[in-house]
């Protein structure tokens, strides 16, 4: 076990907040944290306004955030952390491959990026570098941002939307319906349909069918649901 030299040295412990809306894999997190950090507290939080509410409460050396949350987007709620506490790490967990979320939260602020999958192995390696000032992309990642770097200004289509409405476009292309959409995100059947019409205007395109194409072709659709 170890601790952050700074932390060490000044005897207070690590503070390290988990949000995550599922209790298997916040319980992962935590049983990892404190294997690796002697000196370490650790709090959970399962929703949108209970990690603002700890976010407003206390001050955290770092925080782990699920990108895929109920009600909020976890980009949504990482930018308003971000204005509360500009100088917090924020380490992104996520289910989604790292070329479809990863470059939108980095550029909300993110100072890391994490797939479930790897998160076992590297999630002590990030939280070291980000308590270090750094910030933590896999090889994989830092792969994709060059070729991100390299793109010209002719971006794509879908980088025109905002993060709520890339995230609707997600789930419509994965043929979800806007009921099913409004009941997820906590939203009303009028504002998904609203959010609908802003997509497809950006995108230049007329329908869903359109939308799924465009989505299967970029590699912004998942070919299996993520599992917990």
């Amino acid at each position: 076990m170890q601790n952050d030299p700074a932390k060490a040295e000044s005897g207070l412990p690590l503070k390290v907040l988990v949000i995550d809306d599922h209790p298997l894999v916040r319980r992962g997190l935590v049983e990892t944290i404190q294997e690796e950090f002697s000196n370490v507290v650790v709090a959970e939080a399962s929703d949108s306004q209970s990690c603002i509410e700890s976010v407003l409460r206390e001050i955290w050396d770092v925080i782990l955030l699920d990108i895929a949350m109920p009600g909020r987007s976890g980009l949504d709620i990482l930018q308003e952390i971000k204005q509360e506490r500009p100088k917090t790490p924020v380490l992104i967990l996520s289910n989604y491959s790292e070329d479809q979320f990863a470059i939108r939260s980095l550029k909300s602020g993110a100072n890391g990026y994490l797939t479930k999958d790897v998160v076992g192995h590297e999630l002590v390696a990030a939280i070291k570098r980000v308590l270090a000032g750094g910030k933590y992309i896999g090889a994989s990642l830092a792969e994709k941002l060059a070729t991100y770097l390299d793109v010209d200004t002719s971006k794509p289509l879908h980088n025109t939307l905002s993060n709520r409405e890339y995230q609707v476009m997600r789930m419509l292309a994965n043929g979800q319906m806007p009921k099913e959409i409004a009941a997820e995100l906590s939203l009303s059947i009028k504002t998904v349909s609203t959010f609908r019409s802003r997509i497809l205007k950006k995108m230049m395109m007329k329908n869903n069918a359109e939308l799924m194409r465009y989505a299967m072709e970029n590699g912004l659709v998942d070919t299996h649901p993520p599992s917990a």
